[in-house]
């Protein structure tokens, strides 16, 4: 019996608690901060390609090898490290059915080969050089020429820094206008960091400009790589006292 008692003792008590409202939300604002960084770029990425053609998978494959092996060693005498030259990827597929002006089917090797090779140039006043002398062969194609940062990290985490600063700014634009402070920091979304593309690959009139002037390509590396970061932040609102 005193046991009753005591609980139903204790439910009364609570039962004022149980009833209340909930406290009212602190009201909250949520802004995407932008934010963009521009560095000087350090290297340049010249692709390239080999490619060879045969009747056996062994032969095309074998082929290619050989000339790959002339392509870099040209391509060391131009003064590029052998460490700075990788492979991209290797290809060996059918080759796919040509036909002529008059839409007759072309004879062609059965079997294709293709090379990727990356050359890493860390002397920029140099790219135009080193571009011009792969376009004037016969063993490579040139596929484009792209520029880039050792250490990529800088660029992206100043650009994310101008966008934490973008966001308070635009979160304390749109508290004062509204007659309210920023309160705590609740939440931060990363959103994306990448560097603005920067490629060069038009490979016809690179081609073109080849013929003409065979020593020296006119690429002008650029005198920055633009980085862009987003950020979504949450702040709470506070009246003002």
């Amino acid at each position: 019996m005193r046991l009753i008692t005591a609980l139903a003792l204790g439910l009364a008590f609570a039962s004022p608690a149980l009833a209340q409202n909930p406290a009212p939300r602190q009201p909250t604002i949520s802004v995407m901060g932008t934010g963009e960084a521009e560095l000087k770029p350090d290297f340049a990425t010249i692709t390239v390609m080999v490619e060879t053609e045969g009747d056996t998978v062994p032969k095309v494959v074998a082929d290619n090898k050989t000339s790959s092996d002339a392509a870099i060693a040209r391509i060391e005498a131009l003064g590029v490290k052998k460490d700075d030259i990788r492979t991209q990827n290797f290809q060996v597929f059918e080759t796919p059915i040509r036909m002529d002006k008059d839409g007759k089917e072309i004879k062609v090797p059965k079997f294709t080969a293709r090379h990727r090779l990356q050359i890493k140039i860390t002397d920029l006043d140099g790219v135009g050089r080193i571009a011009g002398e792969i376009l004037s062969g016969s063993n490579m194609l040139f596929q484009s020429v792209s520029f880039g940062l050792n250490r990529q990290e800088e660029g992206s985490d100043a650009a994310r820094r101008a966008a934490v600063q973008d966001a308070r700014r635009q979160a304390e634009l749109y508290a004062e206008a509204a007659g309210v402070s920023l309160g705590r920091l609740l939440e931060i979304g990363a959103g994306s960091a990448q560097p603005y593309a920067n490629e060069f690959n038009d490979n016809v009139r690179m081609r073109a400009v080849a013929k003409a002037a065979p020593l020296e390509a006119p690429i002008v590396p650029p005198a920055t790589i633009r980085y862009t970061a987003s950020v979504q932040l949450v702040w709470e609102l506070e009246q003002k006292p």
